[in-house]
């Protein structure tokens, strides 16, 4: 897509960004009315200079009043770019001089109001072909951008915001013409002109196969992901090709998939002291991680190593879990069943300081036996392996695989090396902590929940199972209203902010989830009930699609769609899920149908861009091959559902208890009996009562799908 510009403009902009980097702080302290806000990113800046306002009507309706542009500054508590642009540029009374006098300044918080980002991100893109955090984005009174860019040096800031106020007191006709243009590009990105149903077959086999030859393009086959400078973990995209697998019997797909995994796990983007992953690596070897961490990064991870450890039975990949499980419980739990949203990258200012180690300081902490076999096995250099005669920790191999290679005792290896990480690990807690950003996302909690009983089925531990109803819990109690409306973010004693679809998809997926482990009847109630909320007021009936915002939110420029999936799986493909799924357990052919309409409009780009649209892969994989339903009804429906779901069944639904309250489980209950039947649309062969005839009767499944369908 391309647009007009007006040429001055663009040509003073293009000087502004060749301009050389000048800090110029104050360290005067105020308070503004950040103070108030909900958002802990929000209140940060809380004592800068700036006259911030939060997004709403007060701030757009002074601007209007006072005929001010409006700067639009976007990030996150986690963000290392958005902490040296407030202590460079916003701390600084002479930067906010030139706000307070000529714009009206609005923080956002991206995590609080995903909304406001993605439309004046889809801005930045547009301008610059790219976009990123901190995101600063200047517009007309009633919000219609007409510039974005990203971090800006102290100077580079002050003479853009100068050039601009001149320009909109001078020119303001200018600067209309450019809003112009680039709403009008906004609005056609976030339409569904390219999004045509295509009414093709979606049970044909072949369409389905033929997904992997573009997504195999991308694959890193060497050090897994995919190709590129940087390395995103994109759990998502390993979750739908393990599916892949399991269909099709690609074994090219799995080994993909486990390098992947296992190329995380000993690179430094997966912390080797605390747990626990880093949001992406800088380098494309997984090596030097960009330290931030965030919980939906980490709830995806340990679902996606959950399913790897059930089909592989790989001993590292149950470690990662458990030893994530350990980092969020540690690091993220508000001990009430919620999860905080991130860990700041910087502590003390300084990115990564908590998470480095000079060799010097680890002689201290370790004898020197552990200090020997510690440098040797996680690379550590006397000169340092990254910044500043520091190191980062990262491994070549499995302390099984180091064992043999150096001809040591397996165990001593394993008892030292324990023993070196709990000391280490115990002399980092006494440093300076990098903030965590305490607001707990409804979304990204129902992310955890289905993250816990992924752990749960894989790992048989209990805990895990009450760790998921607890946070369920949590979520029902303090996110959900009696209308089954639900919020997006919850800090104690603080206004809580109105959901978005990603709230509702996930929410409800992780009840359908929990449903299908516990047989408790009232989680597939709430996410039917949730789900209704969402056609109501999020359904766009034309379309069969979802926005992104309801209605009553304080509107934008733009309703958008969220459709392509990327490090989270969007709310529409998500939402898809849930409505084949609830259409199969409740026998509801509304849900199907409407499920199977969204499918078919994105079916040409799932097609062309597999790696965008993987949790779309997903649908399209139940539709390809069908879906088994397994129904087990009696008294210890429970226990074998547990037992059942130790394997790996991505396209089995799972339904049961002792009532038949769903329309397969009627007339499937015997007194005194427990028994599991195994149903293909809504054909069940021959009930059975032992969990290992079950599982012959799915494995028989499985070996028809991957039996038939020759890849070669």
């Amino acid at each position: 897509m391309s647009l007009k510009w007006p040429y001055t403009f663009l040509f003073f902009l293009l000087l502004i960004a060749c301009d050389s980097k000048e800090k110029s702080a104050s360290s005067k302290k105020i308070e503004n009315r950040l103070s108030e806000a909900s958002s802990p990113y929000l209140q940060e800046h809380s004592d800068n200079p700036v006259d911030w306002y939060q997004w709403g009507p007060e701030a757009l309706e002074k601007a209007k009043r006072e005929n001010k542009p409006v700067i639009i500054s976007v990030g996150y508590a986690a963000c290392h770019w958005c902490h040296v642009m407030e202590e460079e540029s916003f701390m600084d009374t002479a930067v906010a001089a030139i706000m307070n006098k000529d714009f009206i300044s609005i923080k956002v918080d991206r995590e609080e109001r995903p909304d406001i980002d993605k439309v004046y991100m889809d801005a930045a893109q547009l301008i610059n072909g790219s976009g990123g955090w901190p995101l600063n984005v200047i517009a007309l009174p009633d919000g219609r951008p007409f510039y974005a860019g990203t971090y800006f040096p102290n100077e580079q800031w002050k003479k853009l915001l100068k050039q601009v106020a001149e320009t909109y007191k001078q020119d303001k006709e200018e600067l209309v013409r450019t809003a112009d243009a680039l709403t009008k590009g906004i609005r056609k990105g976030n339409s569904l002109d390219g999004f045509k149903s295509e009414k093709s077959e979606l049970t044909n086999k072949a369409n389905y196969l033929a997904l992997i030859e573009p997504w195999k393009k991308k694959f890193d086959t060497y050090k897994g992901g995919y190709k590129g400078d940087q390395k995103f973990p994109l759990p998502l995209s390993w979750e739908a090709l393990l599916q892949y697998y399991y269909l099709t019997g690609d074994e090219e797909i799995l080994e993909v998939v486990n390098t992947t995994l296992t190329g995380m796990g000993k690179g430094a983007i997966y912390d080797q002291l605390g747990g626990g992953f880093a949001r992406y690596t800088t380098d494309p070897n997984w090596l030097v991680p960009h330290f931030e961490k965030m919980l939906y990064d980490n709830a995806q991870l340990i679902s996606v190593y959950s399913q790897a450890y059930k089909l592989t039975d790989n001993q590292e990949y149950a470690r990662l879990v458990r030893e994530s499980i350990e980092f969020v419980e540690h690091e993220l739990s508000n001990g009430n069943g919620g999860y905080y949203s991130s860990i700041n990258a910087d502590s003390n200012g300084e990115e990564g300081k908590y998470y480095v180690w000079s060799a010097k300081e680890i002689k201290k902490v370790l004898n020197s036996e552990e200090a020997k076999l510690f440098q040797d096995f996680y690379n550590i250099e006397s000169y340092g392996n990254w910044e500043n005669g520091k190191n980062i920790l990262y491994r070549n191999y499995s302390e099984k695989e180091y064992a043999k290679e150096q001809g040591l005792n397996y165990s001593e290896v394993k008892r030292t090396l324990t023993d070196a990480r709990n000391k280490l690990k115990k002399a980092r807690e006494m440093r300076a902590k990098p903030t965590v950003d305490r607001k707990v996302i409804t979304s990204w909690n129902a992310l955890m929940i289905k993250a816990y009983l992924d752990a749960f089925t894989a790992l048989g531990d209990d805990q895990y199972l009450e760790r998921a109803e607890k946070t369920a819990d949590f979520l029902n109690e303090k996110m959900t209203a009696p209308d089954y409306s639900v919020m997006r973010s919850y800090m104690e004693g603080k206004e809580k902010v109105p959901g978005f679809l990603d709230d509702y998809s996930n929410l409800s997926n992780a009840f359908i989830h929990l449903y299908q482990i516990n047989f408790k009847d009232k989680w597939l109630k709430n996410a039917e009930n949730i789900t209704k909320y969402a056609i109501t007021h999020f359904g766009d009936n034309e379309s069969g699609m979802f926005f992104y915002a309801p209605k009553n939110i304080n509107e934008l420029i733009t309703r958008q769609f969220e459709i392509d999936d990327n490090v989270l799986p969007s709310s529409n493909s998500v939402m898809a899920i849930n409505l084949f799924v609830l259409g199969e357990l409740t026998a509801n052919k509304d849900y199907s149908t409407r499920s199977e309409e969204m499918l078919q409009r994105v079916l040409k780009q799932l097609q062309e861009y597999p790696s965008n649209y993987a949790n779309w892969s997903r649908l399209f994989g139940y539709k390809a091959f069908g879906v088994y339903e397994v129904a087990i009804v009696g008294e210890n429906a429970f226990e074998k559902n547990i037992l059942l779901q130790k394997k790996y069944y991505p396209t089995a639904l799972f339904m049961g208890g002792e009532s038949e309250s769903l329309p397969l489980l009627e007339g499937k209950l015997v007194p005194e009996s427990t028994l599991i039947y195994v149903c293909q649309n809504k054909t069940c062969k021959y009930p059975v009562s032992e969990v290992d005839a079950a599982h012959n009767m799915l494995n028989e499944y499985q070996s028809n799908y991957s039996g038939i369908f020759n890849l070669e």
